[in-house]
C-alpha cells in the first residue's frame, strides 16, 4: 500500500485507540496472532480496510487502527534488522502521517527519520525514544503519540525474538483486502459516527491541524528554522506556558482557543480587508464562540502577529513577574484578577448573560492595547508602558451616560469594537512614547472617540512642555467620578488651550473639591442637595431640571435631587446642565456644602418650598427617602415623594 499511497490518517479521525492501556487485551490478541503468522508461515488475513484517495494520499474511513500497528510494526523490524537507514525503506515508511494533531504527524516523521540507534532485549523501547534529543516531552501528553509508545513497548516483548523480522514481515504473509471509496463524499458526520466510541479531537486540536495546513500551503513560515515554526512551538514552548499558568481541569484547549480567537477579531480589525458588515458579523461569531475561529480567518500578517503574541507573553512570563504585577492607577469595572492575559484565556466572564466562555469586548481591547506595546517595546520601561495603558484605559473607560445614571460600556458591540481597534492600531505608532507622539497632533483616520481623543491630545501637550504637571493631571484622572476623563475640570478653570495660560494652582484645586465631594457613591448626600439648591445659571435656580416626569395624581412634574452618583457625571459632561456644577464646585473651594446652604441668601422671585429644603436641613434628612420631589405647575409649593412613582396624595409631604 505505501509503495502506491501515501496513507494519511485525516484530521477527522479519532486517536489511535489500539495502544491505550484500556486496550491491552485487544492489543495483546492482536500482535500474538500476527507473531504467530510470521513464526507459522501461516498467512492471516486482516479484513477490509476502505477509504478514499485524495490527491494521491489514502484516507482510511475505516482501518486506521490496525494500519498504525502494522506501521509500528514495520518500523520496529526495520530499526531492529537495521534496515531502516537504507533509503528504500526509509522512504517507503515515511510515506504513513497522522492528520489528527501535529505533534503525532512530527512524531510519525521523526521516529523513521531520527529513530533510535539499537534495539536489545532489556530495552524499554518507551523510555528509549523519549530520552532521545529530538523527542519533546510535550509529545506525551498527546493521547495518539502516548499510545503508540505503549504499542512499540508491546511489539519489542512479542517480536523481539522473532529472527529476520523485516524479511518476514515485508513477504505476503499478512493481507487485507484493499477497497477505494470513489465519489462516496466522505463527510465529518460520517466519521463521527465510524469512531462514535472513540475520542473525538477537541476543535482546537482540528484548528491547529487545519492552520498548520493552510500556514504550509501559503508558504508562511518558508525558510524557517524547524524549532523556531508554529507546529513546533505550539506543541512544545506555548504548550508547556499554557500550561503552567492557565490549565482548567487538566485541559488547556479552551484557554488557547480564546486567546487566538481573540487575536482573530483584533486582526481583523486592524487589516480591514473585508467589508464593515464582513468584520461586524465575525466579530460577534466569534465573541460569542471563540471556538468557532477557523484557519481561514488568519492571513500572514495575522498570524505573524499571533506568533509574537504567543513569544512575547511566553517571555515575559518567564522572565518577568508580569502575571503579578498591576497597574498603579485604577481600571475600574475593566480591573483584572491577575493579567490582561488571563482576562483573555482564563477567567470568566460573570458579567455578561451569554458570553461566559469569552471576554468582554473591553478586555480583548485592553489585551490588543497590551500585546501590540509587548510588541513594538520588546524592552521597554515601566513608565511608557503605564502611559500607554494609562491613555488607553481613559478611551475605553467612557460610557453612554443616561440621565438616570446607568453607564453602560462604551465598547459593547461588534461595531464599537472593530472601531476602538482601529483607533489603538493607529495610536499604538506612537506607544513608545504617547504623550509625545499625541502632543504632535497626529493625523488619525479613526473618528472614533474624537471628543476623548481630543482631551488626550490636550493632556499631552501640557505634560510635554511642563514634565511636573504629569502627576497632577494623573491624580485628577484617577477620580471615581471623572474617571479619565477632565474635559469639566478644564472648563471650571477657562483653560482656553495654551499650555503657557495654564493655571496649575486653580487645577489642583478645583482637583481637590472633586476628590473631596465626588469621589464615590457616597459622598452623594443631601448637603450636596442642599447647596445645589442654591445654585443658578443664568438667573435660573433648577439643576434638577436635568430628568422630568409628570405626576398626574398631584397635577405636578416630578424631578429628581440626585437619586445616584453617576447622575452628576452625566450632568458635568451635558453642555448646560455643567455649568451648575461649575459654579459649585468653585464655591467648594472655600466652603462647605452646609456653608453655602446656610449662607445663601434667596433673591425676591425665590419659591418659599425651595428655599425650606435649603434652610430646614431636616425636610431632607428626615423625610427625603427617594430623592424625588414633585414641584407644583405654579411652583407655589412641592412634594416629597415618598416612593418613585407614588399612586395616591395620601403619605407625600407638602412643603409650601
Amino acid at each position: 500500500m505505501l509503495q502506491d499511497y501515501e496513507v494519511q490518517i485525516p484530521i477527522i479521525q479519532r486517536d489511535y485507540a489500539q495502544g491505550r492501556k484500556s486496550q491491552k487485551e485487544i492489543r495483546h490478541n492482536f500482535l500474538k496472532a500476527l507473531q504467530g503468522c510470521l513464526n507459522n508461515s501461516e498467512p492471516i488475513k486482516l479484513d477490509f480496510i476502505y477509504g478514499s484517495v485524495i490527491e494521491g494520499k489514502f484516507q482510511p474511513l475505516d482501518g486506521q487502527q490496525r494500519l498504525t500497528t502494522l506501521f509500528l510494526l514495520h518500523w520496529y523490524a526495520a530499526t531492529k534488522d537495521g534496515v531502516l537507514s537504507k533509503p528504500e525503506v526509509c522512504s517507503i515508511l515515511e510515506k504513513f502521517s497522522y492528520e489528527t494533531r501535529i505533534s503525532s504527524r512530527e512524531f510519525c516523521k521523526a521516529l523513521v527519520e531520527e529513530s533510535i540507534s539499537e534495539i536489545r532485549k532489556e530495552h524499554v523501547l518507551s523510555e528509549s525514544i523519549i530520552d532521545e534529543n529530538w523527542f519533546y516531552l510535550s509529545w506525551v501528553r498527546d493521547p495518539t503519540i502516548d499510545a503508540m509508545l505503549r504499542t512499540i513497548d508491546a511489539i519489542h516483548k512479542i517480536f523481539f525474538d522473532v529472527d529476520r523480522l523485516f524479511d518476514k514481515i515485508s513477504s505476503d504473509l499478512i493481507q487485507f483486502y484493499f477497497v477505494e471509496l470513489e465519489n462516496l463524499g466522505l463527510t465529518d458526520d460520517l466519521y463521527i459516527k465510524m469512531n462514535a466510541r472513540g475520542k473525538l479531537l477537541t476543535p482546537f486540536e482540528n484548528f491547529k491541524a487545519g492552520f498548520q495546513k493552510r500556514i504550509d500551503e501559503e508558504n508562511w513560515e518558508e525558510g524557517k528554522d524547524f524549532a523556531q515554526r508554529f507546529s513546533t512551538k505550539i506543541d512544545n514552548d506555548w504548550t508547556d506556558f499554557f500550561w503552567d499558568h492557565f490549565r482548567k481541569e487538566d485541559t488547556i484547549d479552551a484557554a488557547q482557543t480564546r486567546f487566538v480567537a481573540a487575536i482573530t477579531m483584533i486582526m481583523h480589525s486592524v487589516e480591514r480587508f473585508n467589508s464593515t458588515e464582513t468584520r461586524v458579523e465575525l466579530i460577534n461569531q466569534l465573541q460569542e464562540e471563540p471556538s468557532q475561529v477557523r484557519p481561514t480567518h488568519f492571513t500572514k500578517r495575522s498570524f505573524n502577529y499571533l506568533i509574537s503574541a504567543f513569544n512575547a507573553y511566553n517571555e515575559r512570563v518567564v522572565l518577568t513577574n508580569y502575571l503579578n504585577e498591576r497597574l498603579p492607577f485604577p481600571m475600574w469595572r475593566h480591573t483584572p484578577k491577575s493579567s490582561f492575559l488571563s482576562m483573555i484565556v482564563y477567567e470568566e466572564n460573570s458579567t455578561s448573560t451569554i458570553q461566559r466562555d469569552s471576554a468582554t469586548y473591553t478586555q480583548k481591547v485592553l489585551f490588543f492595547a497590551e500585546s501590540v506595546f509587548f510588541k513594538k517595546n520588546d524592552h521597554g520601561t515601566n513608565d511608557i508602558y503605564e502611559d500607554w495603558m494609562r491613555v488607553i484605559r481613559n478611551i475605553v473607560s467612557r460610557a453612554d451616560i443616561d440621565k438616570d445614571g446607568s453607564r453602560p460600556d462604551i465598547v459593547r458591540s461588534p461595531q464599537s469594537f472593530d472601531g476602538v481597534i482601529n483607533l489603538i492600531n493607529e495610536l499604538s505608532e506612537g506607544c513608545d512614547d504617547i504623550y509625545q507622539f499625541l502632543a504632535s497632533d497626529p493625523s488619525l483616520k479613526s473618528q472614533y472617540a474624537r471628543d476623548q481623543i481630543n482631551e488626550e491630545i490636550i493632556k499631552a501637550k501640557l505634560i510635554t512642555h511642563d514634565i511636573n504637571l504629569k502627576e497632577t493631571i494623573f491624580n485628577a484622572e484617577d477620580n471615581e467620578l471623572l474617571r479619565g476623563k477632565i474635559s469639566f475640570l478644564f472648563h471650571c478653570i477657562d483653560y482656553d488651550l495654551t499650555p503657557n495660560n495654564f493655571n496649575v494652582d486653580a487645577f489642583v484645586a478645583v482637583t481637590n473639591v472633586i476628590d473631596k465631594h465626588f469621589d464615590n457613591e457616597k459622598s452623594l448626600n443631601n448637603d450636596i442637595r442642599r447647596a445645589m439648591l442654591t445654585i443658578e445659571v443664568n438667573g435660573i435656580y433648577e439643576f434638577y431640571s436635568y430628568w422630568w416626569s409628570y405626576w398626574h395624581i398631584g397635577q405636578s412634574t416630578k424631578r429628581r435631587l440626585f437619586d445616584r452618583f453617576r447622575e452628576i457625571e452625566y450632568c458635568i459632561n451635558h453642555e448646560y446642565y455643567r455649568e451648575y456644577f461649575k459654579n459649585l464646585t468653585l464655591k467648594l473651594i472655600n466652603k462647605s456644602p452646609s456653608q453655602i446652604a446656610e449662607e445663601f441668601i434667596s433673591p425676591l422671585s425665590f419659591p418659599n418650598w425651595k428655599l425650606r429644603l435649603i434652610k430646614e436641613k431636616n425636610i431632607l434628612d428626615e423625610f427625603n427617602r427617594t430623592n424625588h420631589i414633585a414641584i407644583a405647575e405654579d411652583n407655589s409649593h412641592c412634594f416629597i415623594l415618598k416612593s418613585k412613582r407614588p399612586r395616591e396624595i395620601e403619605g407625600n409631604l407638602r412643603i409650601e
